[in-house]
């Protein structure tokens, strides 16, 4: 048989293939791929989960030293370490997201390789905020051990313990959406870094380190009206009285009200950044 014949024989009609395209993986699928991508990077990237925990433990510590005869003393049936817990947690939680990594992979021409793919653009952004959970649970477990080693009793037991970590990991995935607008908008890793000093405001104009009712004047109005407050005060609540619903149900729609305009925020900038890249 000729070269011919061969040729011949074998021919495929290349009319019936003109449209044959990458089949697009499941959405869940593209979610896990991404989220998988960014937890192998933590390892290699200790430097953006160990300072927070180190400064969350390192509060934790000297707030309970500085603050524990003063308080114990002056409120009857106070017990300082399981106050201060939830601060702790919500310091070593918040800000820690992987919208750094992600701009690197802006700046890099990564992210749009990434768009030239079948891959679904919103999976893009869950799977970091996948692995910005795992890491935000990850994180509250030196905090939650020392305070059970220094007698910090959890009221409503383990399953309150486990309902306490959902919470930090939710008002964390909520603040994690204003550093992806910013990375999604800017590109600029600076402007990323000094999201969480949107935090620090927050943080101390509410009831961190005294009971909501010792506050007075201008700072009790502001604590009133802070979202962190009532995040506080439901994580406390599990630690030190037990399951209060309404407690509970407060910080929930705290963390809802700021998801949302973290949220709303974090698409808007995701359409936009995916539209140039276009």
């Amino acid at each position: 048989m000729t070269t011919i014949e061969i040729a011949a024989s074998t021919s495929i009609d290349v009319r019936d293939h003109r449209g044959v395209r990458a089949r697009p993986s499941p959405f869940l699928r593209d979610v896990a791929s991404v989220a998988g991508r960014a937890l192998r990077a933590v390892p290699r990237e200790r430097e953006t989960v160990i300072p927070p925990i180190f400064i969350a433990l390192f509060f934790f510590v000297v707030n309970i030293g500085t603050l524990q005869q003063l308080t114990e003393s002056n409120i009857k049936g106070f017990d300082i370490k399981a106050f201060m817990m939830p601060t702790a947690i919500l310091i070593g939680v918040t800000g820690v997201s992987r919208a750094g990594s992600l701009v690197l992979d802006i700046q890099g021409g990564y992210f749009d390789r990434l768009l030239l793919t079948p891959v679904r653009r919103l999976a893009i952004l869950l799977g970091h905020m996948v692995a910005d959970v795992t890491v935000a649970c990850l994180l509250t477990v030196p905090i939650v051990a020392l305070a059970l080693a220094l007698g910090v009793h959890i009221e409503s037991g383990l399953l309150g313990l486990v309902v306490f970590i959902a919470m930090a990991a939710l008002w964390s995935l909520a603040f994690a959406g204003f550093g992806y607008a910013i990375a999604l908008k800017s590109g600029n890793p600076a402007a990323v870094n000094s999201s969480f000093l949107l935090f620090f405001p927050f943080l101390f104009m509410t009831s961190s380190y005294v009971p909501r009712s010792q506050l007075t004047g201008w700072l009790n109005t502001v604590a009133r009206w802070n979202p962190v407050t009532y995040v506080l005060e439901g994580q406390r609540s599990l630690v030190t009285a037990g399951w209060q619903w309404d407690q509970l149900a407060k910080a929930l729609l705290a963390i809802g009200v700021v998801g949302l305009a973290s949220m709303s925020l974090c698409f808007g900038a995701l359409r936009g950044r995916t539209r140039r890249g276009s």
